[in-house]
């Protein structure tokens, strides 16, 4: 039998209790469904359960009940951020959440839309290219135009233009631009002579490499051409003498002038053969 104060000591011991929903007030939204919501707009690592919230667009915890899932609800959280004065409690707080989705079919459907937007977005950076300058009009025009050509465009102008010609020789526009390119062509007419007499010179050496790569290409395969011309003419040869004189001696004969038309392409045959032959 037990003593009395033995019982009260057993009594006055804290017993584990099952862990609950501290507060009652409910929102008065609808009770939020994780599977309206997606994979990657809630977590339910049970380390830190929580979901963005719809109305703040903040990540908020979710306190769950163990006794009952229906009471799983979002905790007090506020729109402003942390330290705010008289801050504005967001409509969700203590909004019912119900989890009908388990964590491996959320791992799986995370996974899935991880591998998706892997394969659809490539990992190289494409750098945007440079936008080249547009050169200037004098530059485009300069390399084509010589000293002389704009010398005499820009008298052309002075003698025809009434603000440019004297005694006023006051230039509008165009006299100006016609100026400066004369200038300007001027200035760089030795350099320009340069650039051209130097082009003409590689365009003479190229010209010149093709040349002698088409008269390389001739003497490797002269040999060979020359043994085909040697062996087509005697062919030619041997097929018109044995049409000259047939192996049947009761073969149809050669007129006179089948005769004479046949010797004469032999002996310019037989000319061609030893021409190639030397």
């Amino acid at each position: 039998m037990t003593t009395p104060t033995r019982e009260r000591e057993i009594e006055t011991v804290s017993r584990q209790r099952k862990r609950r929903t501290r507060s009652r007030t409910l929102s008065t939204l609808p009770p939020l469904v994780i599977s309206s919501l997606q994979p990657h707009e809630y977590d339910l690592d049970p380390a830190c359960i929580s979901l963005i919230c719809p109305n703040c667009r903040t990540w908020v915890p979710i306190r769950v009940a163990q006794t009952e899932r229906a009471t799983a609800k979002l905790v007090p959280h506020h729109t402003e951020p942390a330290g705010t004065e008289d801050p504005v409690r967001c409509l969700g707080t203590y909004r019912l959440v119900v989890i009908d989705v388990t964590i491996a079919r959320w791992s799986q459907r995370l996974e899935e839309g991880v591998a998706e937007t892997n394969g659809r977005r490539s990992n190289r950076v494409t750098r945007k290219p440079k936008t080249a300058v547009a050169p200037a009009v004098m530059q485009i025009m300069a390399p084509l135009l010589d000293s002389t050509v704009t010398r005499r465009a820009y008298e052309a102008h002075t003698q025809g233009c009434a603000a440019c010609a004297p005694p006023k020789n006051t230039p509008c526009v165009d006299g100006e631009r016609l100026a400066y390119l004369a200038t300007h062509t001027k200035r760089h007419e030795p350099a320009r002579t340069a650039i051209l007499a130097q082009r003409d010179e590689l365009t003479e050496r190229f010209e010149r490499s093709r040349w002698y790569e088409r008269a390389l290409g001739w003497t490797k395969t002269a040999d060979d051409v020359r043994l085909s011309d040697i062996q087509r003419t005697d062919d030619v040869l041997a097929a018109l003498l044995q049409s000259l004189t047939p192996k049947k001696a009761d073969g149809p004969q050669l007129t006179d002038w089948e005769s004479a038309d046949l010797m004469s392409v032999i002996r310019l045959l037989a000319t061609q053969l030893e021409q190639i032959r030397r």
